[in-house]
C-alpha cells in the first residue's frame, strides 16, 4: 500500500507515513527521492518520439499526397506552421520561440524541488514537447529562430498538430489535474 501511495504521488514525509510532525516543523520539506530523473526521461522520450517523427515526416511526407489512417477520419498530411498551435500568430515565430525558451527555463528551476512523481511526468512532457518545437524554431527554415515547426497529424474538422504538441497538451491537463486534486509538486497535498 505505500508503494502505491507513493506511485500516484502521495509525499514522502512522516505525516503521510502516519508519524506525527515534530514541534515547530509544519513546514518542512518532504522527504524522499527526488522526481528530476523520472522528468528528464520523459523529456528525452517525448522529445525523441518528436524528433524521429518529424524527421520521418520530413523525408517520407513532405511535398506528397496526405496518407489516410482511419478513412476521411485522420491522416498524415505534412505541413509548416511559423505560428502557434492551430495557424496562430504567425506573425510571432520569433516571440514563440522566447516563450518556448521560458518555458524550459521554468521547468528546470522548479525540477530543483520535484518530489511528485505525476508532476515529473506532466513537466517531462511539457519539457519533451516544448524542446521539440523549439529544435524546429531553431534549425528549420527560413532562419534561426524563425523556423517553421512540421505538423502532420491531422484529424477531420480540427487543426495539424504534431507528437510535441500533443506532450504539450496531455501535459498540461495532468498539471490541471493534479491543481484540482490539491497535489503540489513538492510532493505536498493542499486542501483549498
Amino acid at each position: 500500500m505505500a508503494e502505491a501511495e507513493r506511485i500516484i504521488g502521495t509525499p514522502d514525509t512522516p505525516e503521510a507515513a502516519g508519524a506525527e510532525p515534530e514541534q515547530g516543523d509544519t513546514a518542512s520539506p518532504p522527504r524522499g527521492r527526488r522526481r528530476i530523473a523520472v522528468l528528464f526521461v520523459v523529456a528525452a522520450f517525448a522529445y525523441t518520439l518528436d524528433l524521429v517523427s518529424k524527421l520521418l515526416v520530413v523525408a517520407k511526407l513532405e511535398h506528397h499526397a496526405p496518407i489516410e489512417v482511419f478513412g476521411d477520419w485522420l491522416e498524415f498530411h505534412a505541413i509548416r506552421n511559423p505560428g502557434a498551435a492551430f495557424g496562430f500568430g504567425a506573425a510571432f515565430t520569433v516571440i514563440f520561440t522566447m516563450i518556448a525558451a521560458a518555458v524550459i527555463v521554468v521547468i528546470a528551476r522548479l525540477a530543483r524541488k520535484l518530489y511528485s512523481l505525476p508532476w515529473a511526468i506532466a513537466l517531462g512532457m511539457l519539457l519533451g514537447g516544448a524542446l521539440g518545437n523549439l529544435t524546429d524554431r531553431i534549425f528549420r527554415s527560413p532562419g534561426i529562430f524563425q523556423g517553421e515547426v512540421v505538423d502532420f497529424i491531422a484529424p477531420k474538422g480540427f487543426a495539424v498538430f504534431n507528437l510535441a504538441d500533443s506532450a504539450i497538451v496531455c501535459g498540461g491537463i495532468l498539471i490541471v489535474l493534479l491543481s484540482f486534486r490539491g497535489l503540489d509538486p513538492d510532493g505536498t497535498v493542499h486542501k483549498d
